[in-house]
């Protein structure tokens, strides 16, 4: 199955074939001074096919021989992704199977913001993605060709990490786990000539006894994985993401109707590795570590306990009151690994709490940072590159409520309120406090949008792209 997770969309880019047709993208404040200009047979076919400033179709201009000449579309100045996807949806839906299947196609524009395109293309190349290694999908390619004001490797960068991140997040978990996410990091690695290091067995046991102990209960064997690249001397960066491949909730299982859809609980884990997979494709100047804590939390005669009190890598004790607050337990070790060596920026992703959910819908995951400048300066980022983030309290007055009578931490306060509780938690097994953001994804898509189909998704990775390429450049 590995060489499955890193499929992309098919073709989504092309050179021009027989059948060449056009987009014409038309301003919308500039919508009214174009349709003055045209022959009264277009006034009229986009008067009776109801094409103004406010509609989302697409105004299909053909000849004599009704053969497709043009294709038009209204855009506003600030294309999202969605609109991208929903340019190409409408393409596709326009237009027979066959004519899409035959044809390539081309953006005609001028007057958009710098970026625009760029922005239309990565939308454009999502609406093509298919899951199918299962199911031969029957969704037809929309194949365009590269636009001159197109970032080539910012798309084709974003494109394969977040086809990666969604293959493996809907890949079952009878064909994803440890042994297969370690090869996915491992193919990842090679490719980018970084180093890779896993550790399992006793110096598991030893060196991250969290890790250990979520795992141990599955015949599967737990590890952490780690990808090292970039320079010594470049600034430090560190991506965590939480790798349960399989969440049975442990001996405090879970009830089915939950239980149904944790195959995406190393949601964060296919984070980490999308977003430090871009890092090293654009070639961004730091010396990068990618940290997955990998286990399945099943249920057997070895699995944890409730009322167990563990040792943290970092000293600290934890008495395990919930079995399925697993993920925090191997990020709180990941998160002490990642910090011993005192990096710029530390950034996690977990697929942790259903009180984000509760909170903030599936949608906008929940953003924490221990620095103001920075968690409002990433939630701005994230508002501007159409890929939302919302920023959640670190409330201090809430660490009483993680406190234990017979240890240093409970895992779970079983209160309203578990996304902040979790995130403090985290926070305890920062070694030096550097710079940290924490994101609790849903990583899922329930109904499919345009550029997001049912399943697997990115959330959040624009942003912290975003973000990390203004500290750091490219």
């Amino acid at each position: 199955m590995t060489k499955a997770f890193f499929k992309s969309p098919k073709s989504f880019v092309t050179s021009k074939k027989k059948t060449h047709i056009p987009v014409t993208l038309i301003a919308k404040d500039k919508f009214k001074d174009w349709l003055e200009k045209q022959k009264e047979t277009l006034k009229a076919q986009a008067k009776a096919e109801g094409f103004d400033t406010q509609t989302s179709k697409v105004l299909v201009e053909r000849d004599a021989k009704w053969t497709v000449k043009t294709i038009y579309a209204v855009v506003s100045q600030d294309i999202g992704i969605q609109d991208g996807a929903k340019l190409a949806d409408a393409v596709r839906n326009a237009l027979p199977q066959d004519t899409v299947k035959a044809a390539s196609f081309e953006i005609k524009a001028s007057g958009l913001k710098k970026g625009a395109i760029t922005v239309l293309y990565t939308g454009w190349a999502l609406s093509n993605y298919v899951f199918d290694p299962y199911k031969k999908s029957e969704r037809t390619p929309v194949q365009l060709l590269w636009h001159k004001d197109a970032d080539k490797t910012l798309v084709d960068s974003y494109i394969a990490a977040a086809s990666m991140l969604r293959n493996l997040i809907n890949t079952p978990a009878n064909d994803l786990g440890p042994d297969e996410m370690e090869a996915a990091a491992t193919h990842i690695a090679e490719a980018y000539k970084a180093k890779i290091n896993v550790v399992k067995g006793a110096k598991l046991v030893k060196d991250f006894p969290l890790i250990h102990t979520v795992g141990m209960g599955s015949p599967r064997a737990p590890r952490l994985i780690e990808i090292t690249h970039g320079k010594a001397s470049d600034p430090k960066l560190v991506i965590v993401g939480k790798g349960v491949v399989f969440d049975t909730g442990g001996l405090d299982i879970k009830p089915s109707q939950y239980m149904r859809l944790m195959k995406k609980d190393m949601g964060g884990a296919a984070h980490a590795l999308a977003l430090g997979q871009m890092i090293m494709a654009l070639k961004i100047p730091v010396h990068l570590r990618i940290i997955i804590p990998c286990v399945e939390n099943a249920v057997g005669g070895a699995s944890f306990r409730p009322g167990d009190i563990m040792t943290s890598r970092k000293g600290l004790t934890v008495e395990n009151t919930n079995t399925d607050a697993e993920g925090r337990l191997i990020l709180a070790d990941a998160l002490t690994y990642g910090t011993e060596t005192k990096p710029d920026l530390i950034i996690d992703f977990a697929t942790l709490t259903g009180s984000a959910r509760a909170a903030l819908g599936p949608d906008v995951p929940a953003m924490f940072s221990n620095s103001d400048t920075l968690g409002e300066k990433l939630e701005k980022l994230s508002l501007h590159e159409d890929d939302p983030l919302w920023r959640m309290p670190l409330w201090e007055a809430y660490n009483s409520t993680i406190e234990s009578p017979i240890a240093n931490l409970v895992n779970s306060a079983g209160t309203p309120g578990d996304l902040i509780y979790s995130a403090l938690f985290l926070q305890k097994f920062l070694v030096d406090a550097p710079d940290w953001v924490h994101l609790d994804i849903f990583a899922w898509e329930n109904n499919g949008k345009p550029g997001r189909t049912k399943g697997g998704t990115e959330m959040g990775l624009r942003a912290c792209l975003a973000l990390i390429e203004e500290r750091y450049g490219r």
